[in-house]
């Protein structure tokens, strides 16, 4: 990422980037003798990350933060990126698993499965945006983080600002919307995304205005008309694509996900679907945070 530096200004800003550090055998990795796959990175000293936004400041600092390595990244050739989890953050794909999971899975339903059934299907119709848009020419294919939730970025202790990106083990080729959806589904909802309390979950205007804003000051740059007109489906999409593969991984028997409960993962699929009924129902302001940041 260091080539995007004269790109991306930071002001006198602290940012750092984790390095992986070589074994003794000179390599970027090392294997233990029982086949177990280990890798170092360089320590980030006096930061720490978040569960969830605790406010707009720090809604605000996330927003930067993805924006800085949207335009770090800005400068590296789509193609010299190895796809490192095929499928990924692909809707479509995810759809067409769950229908060969519930195919086979049993007549019992309880009624919190049958409702997640029901909003899948009211839904399938949207799950092919934004492929299409890529399919059509109208999004680009660039780097990606590929998984920046809220806990992803490091805020110095002392400050509060954003100081690094980690978890980068999924970066690759993509929609930079799978990474903008990704963040605002997962800062926008003060409640968390492990919540017992899903009926009360909501999608925060006031958050997405903040994040927005501290994105498109790093990232405005790059950004075209066609990439503001897709951000409200990249919101709702994402929300839903979580849920989904929250809900096929229960009725998978929980393969995935780890879970620390019968039930955690239907739990889950039931959070993002009731936080993409937020997102829904709250379109036109959102359209309208958009219109202003354009």
């Amino acid at each position: 990422m260091r080539s995007g530096l004269g790109k991306a200004p930071l002001g006198g800003r602290r940012w750092e980037v984790p390095r992986v550090l070589r074994a003794r055998d000179g390599r970027d990795f090392w294997y233990e003798p029982g086949g177990a796959f280990w890798r170092a990175l360089t320590f980030i000293g006096g930061s720490r990350s978040f569960e969830a936004i605790r406010d707009s400041n720090h809604a605000a600092e996330a927003g930067y933060a993805l924006g800085l390595f949207h335009v770090l990244l800005s400068d590296l050739p789509a193609g010299t990126l190895a796809d490192t989890l095929e499928g990924f953050h692909i809707t479509p794909c995810y759809l067409r698993h769950y229908d060969e999971v519930l195919a086979h899975y049993g007549e019992r339903k309880s009624s919190e499965v049958k409702y997640c059934m029901r909003f899948v299907d009211r839904r399938r119709a949207g799950a092919q945006v934004l492929e299409d848009a890529k399919a059509e020419g109208r999004l680009l294919l660039r780097p990606i983080h590929g998984d920046p939730k809220v806990n992803n970025f490091l805020m110095d202790t002392e400050t509060m600002r954003a100081v690094g990106v980690v978890d980068l083990d999924t970066v690759k080729t993509g929609l930079v919307h799978y990474d903008i959806g990704d963040c605002l589904r997962s800062g926008c909802n003060p409640l968390g995304e492990e919540t017992e309390q899903w009926e009360a979950v909501r999608f925060d205007p006031d958050l997405c205005r903040a994040l927005l804003k501290g994105y498109l000051a790093m990232a405005r740059a790059f950004f075209s008309r066609n990439d503001f007109s897709y951000l409200h489906a990249s919101i709702r999409l994402i929300a839903f694509e979580l849920g989904l593969r929250f809900f096929t991984d229960y009725l998978e028997g929980d393969v995935y996900f780890k879970v620390r409960r019968p039930e955690h993962n239907l739990a889950r699929a039931l959070v993002q679907f009731r936080l993409t009924d937020s997102i829904e129902a709250q379109e036109g302001d959102i359209r309208a945070i958009i219109g202003e940041l354009m």
